[in-house]
Formats: C-alpha cells, sequence, structure tokens
C-alpha cells in the first residue's frame, strides 16, 4: 500500500513512512492510493466475527508488506481492550457508546494503535522519535496514555489554555514520564498551527525525529473505521437503513466512516453534527469552504475552525461536491440546544450523555424528520464525567468518578506556559 500527499508534490510512501512522517514534505495529508472493497461474504456476515477478526480484515490493505500479519494480530488485540456497548434509546435511535477505554474517550483506539504501530517500527532503533501533537480536549488525553512508557518515545502536547475540561487537563498534565504539556495562550487553531509549522521548520527536524498523533497521522486517523463496523455488526439483525450521526470537528471520525462505506460497509447515510464551529454545514449549504476563527463553546472537541481532514473527504468523493451531499448533511446546534438535549435524553430516556453526544443526537433527531424510516446511530464520544460541571447542574445528579479518571483526577498539573511559535521552537530545540 503506498500513500501520497494531498497537496501532489511529495513522494509517495508506505504505511510506515507516512506514520514516521505524519505530514508529508509540501504540508499535504497522506491519503490511500488504492481503496479495494472488502468481499462481500464477509461484509454480510459480519457477526460470524469476532471484533478483533473485523479490524484486521478493515485495516490490512492499508497497512501492507509493512508490519506482518502475526504482529498485526496482536497489535490490535492490544488496542482492543474494552467494549463499543450500542445503547438504544428509542425503536429507531441508538447510541454507540467510544469511551470505555482507558481515557474514557473514542480517540483511544487510534491513539492505541498509533502508538503500537510506532513502537513497533522502531523496535530495533535507539532513535528517539517525538510525537507532536495539537489537542481541543480528548486527543491529547488518549494519546499521552497511549504511548505512556513507550521505549525511545517522547510525546509534547499542546492544548489551548482554558478551553479544555479540568479532567481533560489532568489527563495531558498529569502523567509524566515520557509525556509533556504545552499550555497555549489561544485556540486549538493555533496549537494546530503550531504543530504544523513545526513538521515544516529545517531547523527543529535536523534535530529531532518528529510525528504526529493528531487524526492527520493514518495510524490514527484509519483505525476509526472500527467503530462502523462493530456498530454495523449488532445491527444486522435491522432490515432499515442505518445511518450515523458523528459529532464532527476535525472530521477524521466521520471521515473514516465514509472510508468504512467506500470499503463496502452499507450505511444509507453520514450526518455531521456540529456546534456553533459550523464550517462544513455552511460549505454544504454555499458550495465555498470558508474556514473560520474557532468559536470556544460547551462541547469543546469540536471548537475548530479550519478542519484538516475534510481534504480527505474530498478526497475520497473526487472533489465531487454533488456526489458528497448524496452521502453527507450536516446541521449546526448551539450550546443552548446542546444543553437542552442533555437534559432530554437523561429525563425522558434515562440516559446521560456528554455535551458531543448530545449534538449527535440533535442531529439524528432532526436527521429522522425527514428520514423516519432510517435507525439513526449517534456517536457518544467522550464519557460525561469529563465534562461534570456542563452535565451535573442539567441532569439534578452527581456523576460518580469512574476508576480511569479517579487514577488522574489528583495528579498535580505539569504544563509549561506559551504563547507564541518560537517558544515552540525553544522548546523542541532544548526542551
Amino acid at each position: 500500500m503506498k500513500y501520497h500527499s494531498l497537496q501532489h508534490k511529495a513522494k509517495s510512501v508506505d504505511f510506515q513512512a507516512a506514520v514516521i512522517k505524519g505530514l508529508a514534505e509540501d504540508k499535504g495529508l497522506y491519503f490511500p492510493s488504492k481503496i479495494t472493497p472488502l468481499p462481500s461474504d464477509f461484509l454480510h456476515n459480519l457477526t460470524a466475527h469476532s471484533n478483533e477478526e473485523i479490524a484486521l480484515q478493515v485495516i490490512k490493505q492499508f497497512i501492507g508488506s509493512s508490519i506482518p500479519t502475526d504482529q498485526l494480530k496482536e497489535l490490535i488485540a492490544d488496542t482492543l481492550v474494552f467494549d463499543f456497548p450500542l445503547v438504544p434509546i428509542t425503536p429507531k435511535c441508538s447510541s454507540l457508546e467510544l469511551f470505555h477505554g482507558p481515557t474514557m474517550a473514542f480517540k483511544d483506539v487510534g491513539a492505541r494503535f498509533m502508538a503500537r504501530c510506532l513502537g513497533y517500527f522502531n523496535r530495533n532503533s535507539q532513535k528517539e522519535v517525538t510525537v507532536l501533537v495539537a489537542t481541543s480536549g480528548d486527543t491529547g488525553g488518549a494519546v499521552a496514555s497511549g504511548f505512556l512508557g513507550v521505549p525511545n518515545v517522547k510525546v509534547v502536547i499542546l492544548y489551548p489554555s482554558q478551553k479544555v475540561s479540568a479532567v481533560q487537563e489532568k489527563q495531558l498534565t498529569g502523567l509524566g514520564q515520557n509525556i509533556s504539556a504545552l499550555e497555549v495562550e489561544g485556540t486549538f487553531d493555533d496549537c494546530q498551527m503550531m504543530v504544523k509549522k513545526a513538521f515544516l521548520d529545517t531547523e527543529i527536524t535536523q534535530h529531532r525525529s518528529l510525528t504526529s498523533a493528531n487524526s492527520i497521522n493514518v495510524a490514527r486517523w484509519l483505525p476509526q473505521m472500527f467503530y462502523y463496523f462493530f456498530a454495523m455488526k449488532k445491527l444486522q439483525k435491522h432490515s432499515t437503513p442505518i445511518s450515523f450521526s458523528v459529532p464532527s470537528g476535525n472530521y477524521g471520525n466521520i471521515c473514516a466512516g465514509m472510508l468504512a462505506k467506500r470499503l463496502g460497509l452499507p450505511i444509507h447515510h453520514f450526518i455531521a453534527s456540529t456546534n456553533r464551529n459550523a464550517i462544513i454545514p455552511r460549505f454544504l449549504t454555499s458550495g465555498v469552504y470558508r474556514p473560520a476563527p474557532s468559536i470556544q463553546t460547551i462541547s469543546n472537541a469540536m471548537d475548530v475552525g479550519d478542519p484538516s481532514n475534510f481534504v480527505r473527504i474530498q478526497a475520497l468523493y473526487e472533489g465531487d461536491f454533488k456526489a458528497l451531499t448524496t452521502d453527507l448533511v450536516a446541521f449546526e446546534f448551539s450550546d443552548d440546544q446542546t444543553r437542552e438535549a442533555l437534559h432530554e435524553l437523561y429525563k425522558q430516556h434515562g440516559y446521560l450523555a456528554d455535551p458531543h453526544g448530545a449534538v449527535a443526537y440533535l442531529g439524528a433527531k432532526k436527521y429522522q424528520e425527514q428520514h423516519p424510516e432510517v435507525h439513526t446511530v449517534f456517536l457518544e464520544t467522550a464519557h460525561p464525567v469529563k465534562f461534570m460541571d456542563v452535565v451535573e447542574p442539567l441532569v439534578s445528579t452527581k456523576i460518580d468518578l469512574p476508576p480511569q479518571i479517579k487514577a488522574v483526577i489528583n495528579l498535580p498539573k505539569r504544563a509549561k506556559k506559551i504563547s507564541h511559535y518560537d517558544e515552540l521552537q525553544a522548546y523542541l530545540l532544548n526542551p
């Protein structure tokens, strides 16, 4: 399997090089040069296979010869150590819970898989690799947990000051060891800009081997396909069409779902459910892509004003706007609507959601107004405990701390404050 840059000005590379580089030399995201649909007998008989067997079939063409099959099986088994429950909300709506991993966020799968891939590639080398990652909330915690203690790997996480929840900040800053956190005076977009600039800074790259663990990295992005296959496995008994409502910020998760559909998974429709950072809903209305400064909301992981992965979605559809709109709709919701949805889910359905899941639920409801025949699955991407200050007042219920959160909540904060790119450069050159 070869990966090419979506800027089309860099050489194609294999999976290993794409993972280690993170971003191509021409600033482009890597994209698979070939996508082969899976056999129909496999797709129609998902219930006959374990989750690990499904994940292997889904991912192996994208790995190519970079990792032997036996080793790939071990990496997958070590990644998928938790469940992905599908919880009925109404007869035509379910929640796919993706928060049962070590940091209670959907990004645990991608972070764990990437960490194990990088560990495998670096197994016989003493050369240190620095994982540089920007986070709007959950990515940093998942990456910190996934890479904690991995030999010859250092992790540097940039996060926007006062724009992540208290629990998220502890997960970013409390672990120590090979994990470092930089608290940036600015937005997630500022953090992401600094990370991209560092990758192209020869003064840094001559002294450090950098890779990214954001969803721009193929090893973080591709495993997100697993969720959709696992959900469809549980829904194969349904005769109705299945659509997915995805809380969308950087668009890696929904893009992975679209890639799963390209592999042959019979997904009827995708709903990109967003907060006020509604770049894609506006694009689908106007046909014009206009990035904008990010707006702070209570669903902070979606506070992205220029979603990196949307270029991959456009590549999947070969720039065909009409084809894209056949598969994708997008809706925008306010914080007040999100709060109302959190209250409604708990009071009417006994379901405790987080703000991101609540936005996805709103998208599912709005979609079903026009498509009542479709069973819609909304993705619940983080445990509500990570947003206690928002959720608890709305449901008048105290949220118990799960063991994963108890393990970090009292850890001391270790973070260096920075404001400008020059400070990141200095830190990477003289940590």
